[in-house]
Parts: C-alpha cells; structure tokens; sequence
C-alpha cells in the first residue's frame, strides 16, 4: 500500500513542480516584459518570445507524466516516487532561473542592446538540464 501511495505521489509531483516551475518562470519573465514595454513597445514580439520559454519545463513534466502513467504503482512505487521528486525538482529550478535568465534579457532588450541571441542561448542552459531530467526518466 505504501508503495502505491508513493507511486501517486511521484507522479503527482513530477507534473506539479515542473507546471509550478514553468508558472513562477514565466511570471517573471512575463513581469519584465510588462515593464519593458513602457520603455520600448516596439519590440514587444522579442519579450513574448523570451517570457514564453520557461513554458517548457511544464511540458517536460507532463511528457515524463503521461510516460510513467501506465505503470504498476504497487511494483514500481518507490522508483516512481524518486523519478517524480528529481524531474519535477530539476524542472521546477530550471523554469524559474530560466525565467530570471529571460528577464533580464528583456530588459537589456528594452535598453536598446541587441540581445535577444545572447539571451536565448544562455536561456537554454538551464534547460538543457531539464532536458537531461526527462531523458533520465525516460530511460529508467
């Protein structure tokens, strides 16, 4: 029975870290751009695009989610409960300093610095790490 519950558990925290992750990260990033545009509205398609990518950890979850769905909770529980707890934790930091990594290129973007790459690459740092996660998941 305890097994079971862990199983649910893990489940239920890998698809609600990483969904809390891509939240938090796009809020912030989302509240940089509400700024931004008082100061530079012309390139407001640049801070939808930035305040857009920490969305992806959320689905990195929901895809290891629907993966780790079908399984036997009572024969795969604990194993769950361990992959749940380390992709939706990784999924959960990665969006939200994502989220911080986009803010501040959005503001840059706001001053009138071309960025806009820059920031994209080193957005996707943290989500490379995410992506290890779910590949990690995927192979246990």
């Amino acid at each position: 029975m305890l097994t079971l519950i862990l199983g649910y558990l893990g489940l239920g925290l890998m698809l609600s870290l990483a969904g809390i992750g891509s939240t938090i990260g796009t809020t912030i990033a989302g509240n940089a751009a509400e700024g931004a545009l008082k100061l530079n509205p012309e390139a407001s398609s640049t801070y939808m695009i930035l305040s857009a990518l920490p969305a992806t950890q959320g689905l990195y979850g929901f895809l290891a989610f629907i993966l780790w769905l079908g399984r036997d909770f009572a024969a795969d529980g604990i194993k769950l409960f361990c992959i749940g707890i380390g992709v939706g934790l990784v999924c959960l930091l990665s969006a939200i300093r994502q989220g911080q990594v986009c803010a501040n290129g959005i503001v840059g973007v706001s001053q009138g610095h071309n960025v806009m790459t820059n920031t994209l690459i080193y957005a996707a740092l943290p989500e490379f790490y995410a992506i290890l996660s779910l590949i990690a998941a995927i192979m246990i």
